[in-house]
């Protein structure tokens, strides 16, 4: 357990966001990789089939572990008050609804199937893959909103290095069942697909274990299990302010991929590779995101509302020293990121993807401070602003896909997110300064 509420603001949340940066880059390398087996070894129809549904599986896992994010601002909140008797209430009502929303959102995604396929215009010639993955990913859901219900109840008590052990175990496990699946047992895209999955429930259960054994102190007994409505009132308004915030912005992705879909395999595989260097790009966003949420939090409880200004402001400009690195990246290197990442030579598939990213690295710092702000906001107990500026994007992004990327083609694609993103970092920037936590400090 560790306590962010003593100490040097930034010292601390550089500290506690480490182990999750790694966590991010040993996940995001295991994307990458398992992006370049299925390029390498099963070719571009089976990479498009993949990145055909990739928007909606990220949508789905994004929703849940914002979900479980959520409910862990509550622990966290609990856990700074020393309030140890509400904590573990609130961490075995977080295990319930985790689980059952879980259920719920797999049957109901499952049963649609068909009909989703079909809004995201995915192609005949690669339908048949790309249902195949996507539903083997849909019913092994409940085996990530174990693993990240577990992962965010340990960082709420201040132990972000555990989560990434496991992780790194998930991600060597997940590579190392890729090859075996699709080139032993010739699995196609639903090895790669059953590969996740499977290191997915390995994480979950360690996770179990390892909390029960090292965490004695949080071990639930059965009148945790009873339910409290002030609390489960708590966790399901961030819990679900958390999932939708995340999942608006990923919905706004899914109708962007309406219209990648209809642009050809090339393009698709392109959009694939540049959302992935996207993701990699943006990694130190959402750890200072995550991290601030959870330092919010803590401060929350223990009543240090100067720490929490003091703790985002500084955040912020270290953010923005990597935007720069970012960009100078972007324009020197991006050609050779996107071959790395799909194993292609198709210049149309290098081109593309690399003029995304120089397109969007310029105005990379809008999107560091909503990552931040949304974050630090669900911290303290703003729960309102973040999915209103959610919301904005996912307008913006559904009005470009179905409007302005008809007419311009992938050019509305590329332009898309910088337009979203200035318009919906006006009202975070305004209700942060208004915030009455701000004014105490």
């Amino acid at each position: 357990m560790k306590d962010l509420t003593n100490g040097k603001p930034l010292k601390l949340i550089i500290t506690f966001a480490i182990p999750l940066f790694i966590g991010q880059l040993f996940q995001l390398f295991y994307s990458l990789v398992d992006t370049r087996i299925v390029g390498q070894i099963l070719g571009e129809t089976s990479l498009a089939a993949v990145g055909s549904t990739t928007s909606l599986s990220d949508m789905l896992v994004g929703l849940l572990n914002g979900l479980t994010n959520g409910f862990a601002i509550i622990i966290s909140t609990f856990y700074g008050a020393k309030d140890y008797i509400n904590m573990k209430k609130s961490i075995a009502a977080t295990l319930l609804l985790s689980i059952g929303f879980t259920i719920i959102v797999s049957i109901a995604c499952l049963l649609l199937n068909n009909q989703i396929l079909s809004i995201l215009n995915v192609s005949d010639a690669i339908l048949s893959q790309a249902k195949s993955y996507i539903c083997i990913i849909l019913a092994g859901l409940i085996a990530s909103t174990i693993y990240n219900a577990y992962a965010a109840i340990l960082r709420a008590i201040g132990d972000s290095f555990t989560p990434l052990i496991f992780l790194v175990i998930s991600t060597i496990t997940n590579i190392a069942l890729d090859y075996i699946f699709i080139l032993w047992f010739y699995m196609n895209v639903a090895g790669a697909a059953f590969a996740t999955v499977v290191s997915q429930g390995i994480s979950a259960v360690l996770c179990f274990f390892y909390v029960k054994k090292r965490y004695p102190q949080l071990s639930l007994e059965k009148n945790d299990y009873l339910p409290v409505k002030n609390i489960y009132n708590k966790l399901i308004k961030t819990g679900l302010s958390m999932g939708f915030m995340v999942s608006f912005v990923n919905i706004g992705t899914v109708a962007l991929q309406t219209s990648i879909n209809t642009f050809g395999t090339n393009i698709i595989v392109a959009h694939t590779a540049a959302r992935k260097a996207t993701t990699m790009f943006m990694l130190p966003f959402s750890v200072f995101g995550t991290t601030l949420a959870t330092y919010c939090g803590q401060n929350l409880g223990a009543k240090k509302y100067n720490r929490i200004k003091q703790g985002i402001k500084q955040t912020v400009l270290l953010t923005f020293a990597w935007c720069v690195l970012v960009v100078i990246t972007a324009y020197t290197i991006a050609p050779t990121i996107i071959h790395i990442i799909t194993a292609s030579d198709i210049k149309e598939v290098i081109d593309t993807a690399s003029l995304y990213l120089r397109v969007n690295t310029s105005l990379y710092f809008v999107p560091a401070v909503i990552c931040l702000f949304r974050n630090s906001m669900q911290g303290f107990g703003d729960s309102k602003t973040p999915v209103f500026s959610s919301s904005l994007e996912l307008i913006g992004k559904v009005l470009i896909a179905f409007f302005l990327a008809p007419r311009i083609g992938y050019w509305g694609i590329i332009i898309a997110e910088p337009i979203v993103w200035i318009i919906m970092v006006i009202p975070l920037i305004i209700n942060m300064y208004r915030n009455p936590i701000f004014k105490k400090a």
